[in-house]
């Protein structure tokens, strides 16, 4: 199945879960290859244009967000855009862990690479025994 747009349902859920794989990898080189050279990306307060820009926010980012796990969800679709529902969790330099909720509107190039990513996150501080998305080291074994 080609995941580019227009889209369809099995298309649309099909590109979340793989943005789902390639943030869960934490690897700023692999995310970057799914946005064009140009995307824009408004996150939370910041705003990144660019895969230079990307990549070294993705690197900041997963300095200080240890065992990240990531849950996306399909909310909407149209033509060449997708919203998205997620919750990530993660520790802080502390060991203080956290839930982070979120949407992200995504448009999309005709190629089918990422154009704009505008998100929308909101933290929540959560007790270690709350977590409830396992982290890849935590996943079953298939």
């Amino acid at each position: 199945m080609l995941l580019v747009p227009p889209f369809t349902e099995d298309s649309a859920r099909a590109k979340v879960r793989a943005a789902e794989d390639v943030w869960n990898t934490r690897d700023p080189r692999r995310v970057v290859a799914a946005y064009t050279s140009d995307s824009v990306w408004r996150n939370r307060s910041e705003f990144v244009r660019g895969h230079d820009e990307i990549v070294a926010f993705l690197t900041r980012k997963w300095q200080r967000e240890h065992d990240y796990v990531l849950r996306k969800s399909l909310w909407a679709f149209t033509g060449d855009r997708i919203a998205v529902r997620f919750q990530y969790e993660w520790r802080d330099d502390e060991g203080r862990w956290w839930r982070s909720y979120g949407n992200e509107n995504w448009e999309f190039a005709p190629d089918g690479l990422m154009r704009r990513r505008e998100a929308s996150i909101n933290d929540v501080e959560i007790a270690a025994t709350d977590r409830r998305l396992p982290g890849p080291a935590e996943l079953p074994v298939a």
